[in-house]
C-alpha cells in the first residue's frame, strides 16, 4: 500500500467517524472517568501498602 493511498484511507474513515461524533451512546464520560480515577487510586493505594519499610 503507497503513502498517497493510505493516506486517502485514513482520511475516509476519519470522515466517516465525524458524521456520528465518534461517540456511542451507551458511554457516559462521567463514568468512565470516575472508573478509572478509582482503578488507578486502587492500585496507588496497593501499591504503598506492599511497599512498606519493614
Amino acid at each position: 500500500m503507497s503513502l498517497p493511498s493510505s493516506a486517502h484511507a485514513l482520511i475516509t474513515l476519519a470522515a466517516e467517524g465525524g458524521e456520528h461524533g465518534g461517540n456511542h451512546e451507551s458511554l457516559n464520560p462521567y463514568l468512565t472517568g470516575g472508573g478509572a480515577l478509582f482503578a488507578l487510586l486502587l492500585l496507588l493505594w496497593i501499591t504503598t501498602r506492599l511497599n512498606r519499610d519493614r
